[in-house]
């Protein structure tokens, strides 16, 4: 039509036209690596093949072979699937191709289990980051037993190379999108997150980006002896060997069946089959957990924190808060090795709580925000600068309260898009996403998000109902229940 007004970018492998939308101009669907199918499926990232002339950059490209969520979560979590083989793509907001140079960049890493989601969920919209200043890439990368399935006859963690490959891809393109490639900040949610750490921990990454983002995700992998059975019983149901030659020959639709199949029925809380990032001796050599504050790692600037009710998103949409007995709570502490005085504190600190959710407060902890504080303690002498945030403003949909997912629509400020407001409601307060984007903006831009960095005080940004408030270690004798802190004065 005669009234868009068309950008114009250039890359290594040639030229991309986008669009201008609200004075932002905005590329979608470029690739940063060749298809991963045919002879290289299951293999590392190739290099895309150049291109003559323009190449269109005007819709979001393919996204990797997932299925929705699960109901009830597949109307919480809206997760568009577009068709195609290119699923190894990025999009780009930024201010201006023309006039803009040496602007800060954040490359966005979505989360879902390492299953679902990609760059197309319209929650990840990134004009708002580019109105103000930054530079916004949002990336796809392979899924499931494609990108993350364990095998003998392939390389490991290729979601993971995925995503160093779209890196790569930043630091030699984006200047020609306005961004420079020395102020790269990466950020992800939950599994996004997971992935943030892994890649803190790798060799090759290092210089690719100087500050780092972690929402609802603590680092953490697995040793391939613990991350084979997901990719086993996907095989048994297919009746095939569990290596990538065998699946590579299974119809597409059908290895999405058995891997949905084999990973349903759980949560990340509740435990379940699932993919995860493996310490595989070649790219990743050590416990992401221990990287962040040693070696070149030390030196990058976090960002990172939780939302106080992670847990309702698995519990409350499916009853599972309700079917929760006090049985099944002393069970749970059982299993989880939760101790005796540690489930007293909560339950003192929760007189009003039931069984269910006494067990997602502990389970919350346990697995998102005792290993992020542990984390920002380990860094506390480190040369990069550490903050911690806690996101709390209770949602009123379906009881949801400040659950997990509910701060990217306020990180992205795209409260007004029905998509956010599934999760969000219609009336999400816009003085909070104000105030959280601009966070996140202020560190990519600075490194200093707006409020003290990690110290023996131990501040914590609270983003909630009300004025935000700085908070000196909040439930601090909740997390003195969990090993080391049971140990410290």
């Amino acid at each position: 039509m005669s009234d868009i007004v068309e950008a114009r970018a250039r890359t290594v492998q040639g030229t991309v036209r986008g669009v201008v939308e609200r004075d932002v101009a905005v590329f979608r669907g470029i690739p940063y690596a060749a298809a991963p199918v045919g002879a290289r499926r299951f293999r590392a990232p190739e290099p895309p093949e150049p291109w003559e002339g323009v190449r269109d950059a005007l819709a979001f490209g393919p996204t990797a072979p997932k299925r929705p969520y699960a109901p009830p979560l597949d109307r919480l979590l809206p997760d568009p699937a577009v068709p195609g083989e290119e699923w190894l793509n990025l999009n780009v907001w930024t201010p201006s191709t023309e006039r803009a140079e040496g602007l800060p960049v954040l490359v966005w890493i979505h989360g879902g289990s390492l299953l679902h989601g990609s760059s197309a969920v319209p929650v990840y919209d990134g004009s708002a980051f580019a109105r103000d200043g930054v530079v916004l890439v949002s990336v796809n990368y392979r899924l499931g037993v494609e990108g993350f399935g364990l095998f003998p006859d392939a390389p490991a963690n290729r979601g993971l190379l995925d995503q160093l490959a779209a890196l790569e891809w930043v630091r030699d393109n984006i200047a020609g999108f306005g961004g420079d490639p020395d102020r790269v900040t990466v950020a992800g949610e939950s599994a996004g997150a997971v992935s943030i750490g892994a890649l803190l921990a790798t060799d090759r990454a290092a210089g690719l980006f100087r500050r780092a983002v972690l929402q609802s995700g603590a680092p953490a992998a697995l040793t391939p002896d613990a991350a084979r059975r997901t990719t086993e019983l996907i095989a048994e149901r297919l009746g095939v060997p569990a290596t990538a030659a065998a699946l590579a020959a299974v119809d597409p639709e059908a290895l999405l069946t058995a891997q949905t199949g084999v990973t349903s029925g759980g949560n990340p809380l509740t435990g379940r089959n699932s993919f995860q990032i493996v310490v595989d001796g070649e790219l990743l050599t050590r416990d992401p957990a221990e990287a962040p504050h040693t070696g070149a790692a030390a030196g990058i600037d976090l960002l990172m924190g939780t939302n106080t009710e992670e847990y309702r998103l698995w519990f409350v949409p499916g009853g599972l808060t309700e079917r929760i007995s006090r049985l099944k709570l002393r069970l749970a502490l059982l299993k989880f090795k939760v101790p005796n005085a540690t489930a007293r504190t909560y339950r003192a600190n929760r007189p009003d709580a039931t069984p269910g959710e006494l067990l997602g407060a502990l389970a919350t902890d346990l697995l998102l925000r005792v290993p992020l504080n542990r984390l920002a303690d380990a860094r506390a002498d480190a040369p990069g600068s550490t903050y911690v945030y806690e996101f709390g403003w209770p949602s009123p949909v379906q009881r949801l309260g400040a659950c997990h997912a509910l701060e990217l629509g306020f990180v992205f400020d795209t409260l007004a898009h029905p998509d956010t407001m599934a999760l969000t409601g219609p009336h999400a307060p816009q003085e909070l996403a104000d105030a959280m984007h601009r966070a996140w903006v202020e560190f990519a831009t600075t490194g200093d998000p707006g409020w003290p960095s990690w110290d023996a005080s131990r501040p914590v940004r609270f983003f909630g109902p009300g004025a935000l408030d700085l908070v000196l270690a909040p439930r601090d004798d909740e997390l003195r229940g969990w090993e080391p802190y049971r140990k410290q004065p």
